[in-house]
């Protein structure tokens, strides 16, 4: 076996409800996790030496990141001998963009190494794995073999519940020229949640029934996109950009920067991606 490769796809969130800050510092959510057909790839191959190396095309990460933090968490929860590999990492999904890219190549590195080692997690090991790497891995560890799904999200992400994708819808994904740091948007919500500030948001039991909806009907927020809007204007101009384009719903994803319009017509997504082309960095996406 010379490698294995694996494809980390990127989520969006239809409707990110967050809510007060929890006695163990997380925070608990309510959202849709959607797979989208942009990816990561992770070539990951066995070496001799043990421990993971991490060779990545555009970012200098850290040497303690969140695919060591993966790797050590399967070896421990599986009392496996440590097998060493090397990850080559090669970024499609922009880091700091609310997309999940770590979280999903966290994943794919474990679907490489039960692979590798020849074993099958039960849900109890995916979620200790999840749970000492990062919140939104729980949803990429229950996705199917492929590391692809739609479900709905609850707790601090532990709590996922699978249900089937769409298939008819488009998206067009904007990609700000800034990253959105995920612990200054969460202080800004704690703001915000301290002085009691919550909109009205579809209740969690209705969400499945919202998301089947046509998505010009759709009442569902992101309790980020206002406080990151009132922060980045740019963010808020280009979210009126793509509605004035014809995008069906539009919002930001996760805590962002990323902001995506869905589309029923892949004409009129290719019509508003031109559009936005002329002043953003664009993609046109479909859901897995």
């Amino acid at each position: 076996m010379k490698f294995i490769l694996e494809k980390a796809y990127a989520k969006v969130n239809f409707n990110l409800r967050v809510l007060q800050n929890r006695t163990d510092g997380y925070h608990n959510i309510e959202s849709i996790f959607q797979t989208i057909d942009l990816f990561d790839e992770l070539e990951v191959s066995v070496t001799e030496e043990t421990g993971c190396f991490v060779e990545c095309n555009s970012l200098k990460l850290p040497k303690q990141n969140t695919l060591t933090n993966a790797y050590d968490a399967f070896f421990s929860i599986t009392g496996l001998k440590k097998q060493g590999v090397r990850v080559k990492l090669k970024k499609g999904i922009p880091a700091g963009g609310g997309l999940g890219g770590g979280s999903s190549d966290a994943a794919a590195l474990i679907r490489a190494l039960s692979k590798i080692c020849d074993v099958n997690l039960d849900d109890n090991q995916l979620d200790y794995i999840a749970a000492k790497t990062g919140s939104d891995v729980f949803f990429f560890m229950h996705c199917d073999e492929s590391g692809t799904g739609c479900a709905l999200v609850s707790g601090r992400g532990e709590i996922v519940k699978r249900i089937s994708s769409r298939k008819d819808l488009y998206l067009v994904l904007v990609f700000p020229d800034f990253s959105s740091s995920t612990k200054e948007a969460y202080e800004l919500v704690d703001k915000q949640l301290a002085c009691g500030i919550e909109e009205e948001y579809v209740n969690f039991e209705n969400l499945e029934e919202e998301y089947r909806k046509n998505p010009s009907e759709w009442s569902f927020k992101n309790t980020f996109t206002p406080s990151l809007c009132g922060v980045y204007s740019d963010l808020k101009g280009a979210l009126g950009t793509l509605k004035k384009s014809g995008a069906d719903f539009c919002d930001m994803s996760g805590s962002g920067s990323t902001l995506y319009g869905v589309f029923t017509s892949k004409h009129r997504a290719k019509s508003s991606m031109d559009l936005l082309a002329a002043t953003w960095n664009c993609a046109l996406v479909n859901l897995l």
